[in-house]
């Protein structure tokens, strides 16, 4: 039911990460289909707006330096950062806030920028439930994965669903890159128990090699470089690659990759919303909420695993059991044929 009958400015509330942001898209597509009329403004973490520039369904981006203030918690600047903020929210005069996020952090958000309605999930269907406090309209998500729960929140305003869009930039391309074809990897995840182990992705890369004499792309922001060097030591020499790169760098890379091979983390996601071709290691995550979205990606997740979501330093024993020589398997069948679907290892 359409509950705003005259929206005129939206507020959408998607604070990061990079997955999330991207399993967000669809959704605020949908709400500038539903008011083509409406200016949409997202607040978004800084380091996340280049996945947003040039979105035709966002009008204004909004940054929040949340680092900067957990950087300095009790300073006066960062006190005078806060208030800077609120006052541009509230200067905008927003008619609905919708909270794509469900923290408590990004409810607050909604809130404080005073917008006559604000409109989230259901406290059933949050992490952190205490959010659901600051909303005037509450959703039950019906839909098993998260980029359609994101959509069925836009249904409270009376939006309708259609093809997911993902309006992504084109990027800037990386002089890292190979001339010719390759294989992009992305090893690392916001936890350690998604993580494939760093010795699977050397071999994966010899047997790339070794096969077709295609290297392994191994992507990584610059603070990550260590870890990435450390598995290219144990490839032979010209089958691993270091990509050491911006996000932008990540974008054009990933359109250039022949196929991706990855685990629940914001590059695979990039991956699926781009329509590449690849592989995806899953383990305590679920893959029916959380898994690549389309029909691109292959999924490989060891049967009998338990769905945890547990964030352990440590990987978890599920990802050991999927072996490079079954990726490499797979990834061949994607180039040879780019054939499409689903395989449990």
């Amino acid at each position: 039911m359409d509950l705003i009958a005259h929206t005129h400015r939206i507020l959408v509330v998607r604070l990061g990460a990079m997955g999330d942001i991207i399993h967000t898209l669809p959704a605020v597509a949908q709400l500038k289909s539903r008011f083509p009329n409406a200016h949409v403004t997202w607040v978004i973490e800084s380091k996340w707006k280049p996945l947003l520039e040039g979105n035709p369904h966002v009008d204004q981006v909004i940054t929040i330096p949340l680092s900067q203030w957990r950087r300095y918690p009790g300073s006066l600047s960062t006190w005078r950062s806060f208030r800077s903020f609120c006052d541009r929210l509230r200067q905008s005069e927003f008619d609905t806030a919708v909270d794509f996020q469900g923290l408590l952090k990004s409810a607050v958000v909604a809130y404080i920028s005073g917008a006559r309605r604000v409109v989230g999930f259901d406290k059933k269907a949050l992490r952190e439930r205490i959010a659901a406090l600051f909303y005037s309209d509450c959703v039950i998500p019906y839909s098993k994965h998260v980029v359609d729960q994101n959509r069925d929140l836009t249904m409270m305003m009376g939006a309708q669903k259609s093809h997911a869009i993902f309006s992504l930039p084109s990027g800037q391309p990386s002089p890292l890159l190979p001339d010719g074809e390759f294989i992009l990897a992305a090893p690392l995840a916001g936890w350690t128990s998604k993580q494939w182990p760093a010795k699977y992705y050397a071999e994966l890369a010899r047997l790339m090699w070794c096969d077709r004499g295609i290297p392994l792309v191994v992507d990584c922001a610059p603070q990550d470089s260590t870890y990435v060097e450390q598995i290219c030591i144990g490839a032979p020499k010209g089958s691993c690659i270091v990509h050491n790169s911006s996000l932008n760098e990540l974008i054009a890379a990933t359109r250039r990759a022949q196929a991706v091979v990855g685990v629940d983390s914001g590059p695979l996601h990039l991956a699926a919303a781009l329509d590449v071709p690849g592989v995806a290691i899953y383990g305590p995550t679920d893959p029916i909420r959380n898994g690549p979205y389309g029909n691109s990606i292959f999924l490989m997740r060891y049967p009998g695993t338990i769905t945890s979501y547990r964030r352990s330093k440590k990987i978890d024993p599920s990802m050991f059991m999927i072996h490079p020589d079954r990726v490499w398997e797979t990834l061949r069948n994607i180039l040879d044929s780019h054939s499409i679907g689903e395989v449990y290892s």
